[in-house]
């Protein structure tokens, strides 16, 4: 099966390996043009022999066997702990190039020493294992200091999304009650009221010259490993869960559990030593953390940088000569709505691997950009994926890992047939791994669960082979004429129109006593929506009872960590949307 060629590297014998968009490596006869060890960035590349094609000898070697097992068997999630391999990292390979920012590299042992120290000071300052301490800083080697400080000794990190203001942030300091707070003095603003509150002990300043700031901290004099460390089942962190729907609820999560993620990213994109992983994820949430994780669990080489840019994604991958881009909710369609340029193929990238790619936009990337495409399946509950997709349909979510057991079941409980949409419900199989309840929410923990199983409150169909297949939210839809209308099955129509770079469906009131449709759309930098044409567009797209009726535009959407809109926030007012199917509608419609 012939695949391109992303890049060369030598072996240790010298002889030149080719790197394949399809992840495998194979030894080449001819030399590329060029000599620049032990990795030749594309943009070098343009002699011609970086694009050309190759027969790969493992793909066609799988070629006849694509289908997945069952499960992904994986390996145990054993007791040796984030601690433990960090300091067991410093000892054999302190000089290995953990993390790229800006125009620095820092290598493990900086990263490791940093952490210890600041793990020593924090104790110092009279923190026990088990106090929760909140991280409210930017992304930045820092904040990587301060995740892996916090994990060393079992103090249970609670991180802080940097967009909260108001009554959010309010509510956020008073449900987690953090003991401590690591802050940059960029937020020092919008914490002001809660800080004066007293709802938080010590408050530790980053960017502050000021005693017992953070600058003084991650320089104190004990650089050894600390002396306390917790356990593989110790909790160490409260993962707020995305809160689209309504208030973020913290989720407890364990040494074991914050591993198990990242072992099945690792499986799911087949990482090898030296690869590059492009970090742009906000380390707020948990996504970005585990892609943290994976690199301690793997040398790999982490390309950070500071926030997600659509227009100067690529630019930025290519600087860093990534290997491999990790997506999230609507990221993808939002590269794909930049211009096409001529060097969309001229990259070091193999694979993208992540979460809520449609069929569609699956195959629209992955020919564009020339990358093979990995998608899985995972949530803050559980682990970062609970379900893998490994030489499977195009399209599907995977089957499980073998740690779980997953179902698909109706309203009443009962199973679906292949074909029908039910709602995915998960069992853990390995020990640890089970869903260990919200912080401080028994009632929550109970309605999440079904017995033993925890309930997604996703929606997912299985085909004939056991291939999974994400079908929506259970209560992201809207009741119109009696009708149950998925939303996520109208906007992943709609976001394919040339003009809207991304929407969202809400419900709102009707005259009838149910829903009516509304359309929030954010338009592509100086593009102009006609209501005419629009509904002409949909037309074809969209049976007639998912057409929306009202149609409203946003110059950005509010929207979690994850880049998944908020749609608690969004107004359900029609005073500014325009009336489809009035007679009468504005020619176009513009960004508001």
């Amino acid at each position: 099966m012939k695949q391109r060629i992303v890049g060369y590297r030598q072996d240790e014998e010298q002889h030149w390996v080719a790197e394949l968009a399809c992840g495998h490596r194979q030894h080449v006869r001819h030399q590329p043009p060029w000599i620049n060890r032990p990795w030749v960035a594309t943009a070098e590349g343009r002699t011609g022999a970086l694009g050309n094609m190759l027969d790969c000898r493992k793909c066609d070697t799988l070629q006849s066997s694509m289908s997945a097992p069952a499960t992904n068997e994986m390996p145990p999630v054993d007791n040796a702990t984030l601690r433990s391999r960090m300091d067991q990292r410093a000892r054999d390979d302190p000089g290995h190039v953990f993390l790229l920012f800006e125009d620095r590299q820092y290598t493990f042992g900086e990263i490791d020493d940093a952490a210890n120290r600041l793990a020593n000071g924090l104790l110092a300052q009279g923190l026990v294992p088990g106090d929760r301490v909140a991280l409210m800083l930017p992304s930045h080697p820092d904040h990587v200091v301060a995740i892996l400080a916090l994990a060393k000794v079992g103090l249970v990190r609670v991180s802080v999304n940097v967009s909260l203001i108001g009554a959010a942030l309010d509510h956020f300091f008073t449900q987690f009650e953090p003991r401590a707070l690591l802050i940059d003095t960029a937020y020092e603003e919008q914490t002001r009221a809660v800080l004066a509150g007293g709802k938080t002990e010590k408050v530790v300043w980053r960017g502050a010259a000021v005693k017992n700031g953070f600058a003084g901290l991650i320089a104190y004099p004990d650089n050894q490993p600390p002396r306390i460390a917790p356990a593989a089942d110790d909790i160490i962190a409260l993962t707020p869960s995305s809160g689209t729907t309504g208030p973020p609820k913290g989720v407890l999560k364990s040494d074991r559990t914050l591993r198990a993620g990242p072992m099945g990213t690792l499986r799911l994109t087949g990482a090898q030593p030296g690869d590059v992983f492009f970090l742009w994820e906000s380390l707020h949430h948990g996504a970005g953390v585990a892609v943290l994780i994976a690199a301690i669990l793997e040398k790999i080489t982490l390309a950070m940088v500071e926030r997600f840019s659509a227009s100067g994604f690529w630019d930025a991958v290519r600087r860093c000569r990534a290997t491999h881009i990790h997506y999230l909710g609507g990221v993808l369609p939002m590269l794909l709505k930049q211009p096409p340029r001529a060097d969309d193929r001229e990259h070091a990238v193999r694979m993208a691997w992540g979460g809520g790619c449609p069929l569609e936009t699956w195959n629209a990337f992955s020919e564009r950009f020339g990358v093979q495409m990995r998608e899985g399946y995972g949530l803050s509950e559980m682990i970062t994926f609970v379900t893998i997709n490994i030489g499977g349909p195009v399209g599907s979510i995977g089957k499980p890992l073998s740690y779980f057991d997953v179902k698909l079941v109706d309203d009443d409980g009962a199973a679906v047939a292949a074909g029908e949409s039910g709602e995915l419900l998960v069992r853990a199989r390995e020990p640890g791994l089970h869903f260990l309840g919200y912080f401080r929410n028994e009632a929550a923990t109970r309605e999440a669960m079904a017995g033993a199983w925890f309930r997604t409150g996703d929606l997912v169909k299985s085909d004939a082979e056991g291939w999974l297949y994400y079908a929506g939210r259970t209560k992201d839809s809207v009741r119109r004429r009696g009708i149950n209308i998925s939303a996520w099955e109208v906007e992943r129509v709609v976001n394919d129109h040339p003009a809207i770079e991304e929407c969202a469906l809400v419900g709102v009131p009707g005259e009838l006593g149910d829903d009516e449709l509304k359309l929030i759309v954010r338009l592509v930098p100086g593009k102009q929506l006609d209501p005419t044409e629009f509904l002409r567009w949909c037309g074809p797209r969209l049976p007639r009872f998912q057409v929306p009726r009202y149609l409203e535009t946003i110059a950005e959407f509010p929207k979690t960590p994850t880049q998944r809109i908020r749609k608690n926030q969004l107004a359900r007012s029609v005073e500014n949307a325009v009336d489809l199917s009035a007679a009468a509608a504005p020619a176009t419609i513009r960004q508001r």
